[in-house]
């Protein structure tokens, strides 16, 4: 039997797009004041914890929130590109609720599977993030590594262990900063915590 390999995976702290209601994708938004506090707040919960190793995403935002757990513990934030969130196309830059007036016939595709122009679909992005996460967890059997990444991703990985289509209709919620505990082994994931913030003073 192989080794199990349990994956600590957080979403990055809030971001003044977050914030505002503006959709990201892959452009770039910086952590605004709470969005640093909660990086901290992470740093802190992890301090007397053991990685093996710290991955990140490339875009900014996970790259900073990472950037506080690595000064804290000193690890290498190992980058990669494949744990960025979805590609949201012309939607990126735009507020939420100016999709519908901007991007009428976009916008009603938006959830289904459908590749939004200049960007990608849910059914891509689920295939990138599981292959992507799939990939990490078995260069590290056995191993207990931390992953800093996006909520699209979160939600994938979420769907995929529960057997759940990637394109069901969200009935959760995936909060900046929060703490998701998953373990892999044999090819099969299993879902241990899920959207834990205790590290935060609510």
């Amino acid at each position: 039997m192989n080794k199990m390999t349990q994956m600590v995976l957080v979403r990055h702290g809030e971001t003044f797009w977050n914030s505002e209601g503006r959709i990201q994708g892959h452009f770039e938004s910086s952590l605004n004041q709470t969005g640093l506090a909660q990086a901290q707040a992470l740093a802190q919960r992890f301090k007397s914890q053991h990685f093996a190793a710290l991955y990140s995403s490339d875009l900014s935002r996970a790259y900073e929130t990472a950037g506080a757990i690595s000064d804290q513990k000193g690890l290498p934030i190992l980058v990669e590109p494949c744990l960025r969130e979805r590609h949201l196309g012309i939607f990126q830059g735009v507020l939420k609720r100016e999709l519908k007036k901007k991007f009428p016939d976009a916008f009603r595709s938006y959830k289904a599977n459908y590749v939004i122009p200049e960007g990608e679909s849910i059914k891509q992005l689920s295939e990138r993030s599981i292959k992507c996460l799939e990939k990490i967890a078995q260069k590290h059997l056995g191993k207990r590594i931390l992953v800093v990444t996006h909520g699209g991703v979160l939600r994938q990985l979420f769907l995929h262990t529960l057997g759940i289509p990637f394109d069901a209709e969200q009935r959760f919620f995936s909060l900046n900063s929060s703490v998701n505990v998953f373990s892999y082994q044999n090819q099969n994931w299993k879902l241990e915590v899920w959207g834990d913030l205790s590290h935060l003073k609510i």
